[in-house]
């Protein structure tokens, strides 16, 4: 049985990605976490004119996030009711990305889902800053599902990968699974400037041809084009529902996750992604 956690702040872009998850596992054995944190920044002052009870913040937002917590429920059952799936509610005094960590290693999470952006999330700003922190300081996947994005199956995956992964990582069976699940095409993508790959890359590129061999799989090579380009093109000509990286400090994939740039790549709008934590961030 599969753990997946949904952070959620009440928001309808947190919702949608809790939609994305169900629709995701639907025909998988899962129980899903949904965790709702807050702390004393979070409290609305408008709660004590009409609530003038002798109970202390922290109280209140506990109150607050249970009746929320409540709410979110009875809507899943209202629309999904599927009785492969199960669910704990989770609502903590915590700051988030903290709280996520702790869930994770108290529940042995196998998946994060969330959105890109909360609910003061601006417009223009396409990974919120609960979503960038939790992929840069937590050792789980993640997928991040952008605002009023519409489930699709993952039937085709694009998997951009300088071949700098480890083959060891313990995340690649999650990837395999999603593409087993879903009788997905994994499109193993690789930009490069002019030089060609050296043996550990091409034994890494073997291993991958064996490790997806049960699935099917294509590789992709673009020369003298920047990857996020690459990227960009590729979507161009052909239809991505799911986009999967795995995360190394030094890769291209820090300028891709981590700068705030106004729909500067089309992708960037309409897609959700997987981040894998690489070999070396996990072992950190």
């Amino acid at each position: 049985m599969k753990r997946i956690l949904l952070p959620t702040d009440f928001s309808d872009n947190a919702f949608n990605a809790i939609c994305y998850a169900l629709h995701f596992f639907e025909n998988e054995e899962c129980t899903f976490y949904i965790l709702n944190t807050f702390t004393p920044a979070s409290y609305h002052v408008g709660y004590f004119v009409e609530n003038p009870i002798p109970y202390g913040l922290e109280d209140i937002a506990m109150m607050n996030s249970k009746k929320e917590m409540d709410r979110i429920e009875e809507k899943i059952k209202e629309e999904f009711n599927n009785p492969k799936h199960r669910f704990k509610k989770i609502s903590i005094f915590n700051l988030l990305i903290d709280q996520i960590n702790a869930t994770v290693q108290k529940y042995d999470i196998d998946l994060i889902v969330m959105g890109t952006k909360g609910a003061t999330g601006a417009k223009e700003i396409f990974i919120g800053t609960n979503t960038m922190y939790t992929l840069k300081k937590v050792k789980c996947p993640v997928i991040a599902v952008p605002s009023n994005f519409e489930y699709e199956k993952p039937k085709e995956i694009l998997f951009p990968t300088d071949y700098q992964l480890s083959t060891t990582n313990k995340f690649l069976p999650l990837l395999k699974d999603i593409c087993n699940s879903h009788d997905s095409r994994l499109n193993i993508l690789n930009a490069y400037y002019g030089v060609a790959l050296n043996q550990d890359k091409e034994e890494t590129k073997v291993f991958l041809d064996n490790y997806f061999q049960e699935n099917a799989h294509v590789f992709h090579v673009v020369d003298c084009m920047d990857v996020l380009q690459a990227i960009e093109d590729f979507q161009e000509m052909h239809i991505v529902n799911l986009l999967v990286m795995v995360h190394n400090r030094h890769s291209f994939f820090e300028n891709l996750l981590f700068k705030p740039v106004v729909n500067q790549i089309a992708y960037r709008t309409n897609i959700p992604f997987l981040v894998i934590p690489s070999e070396k961030r996990i072992q950190r």
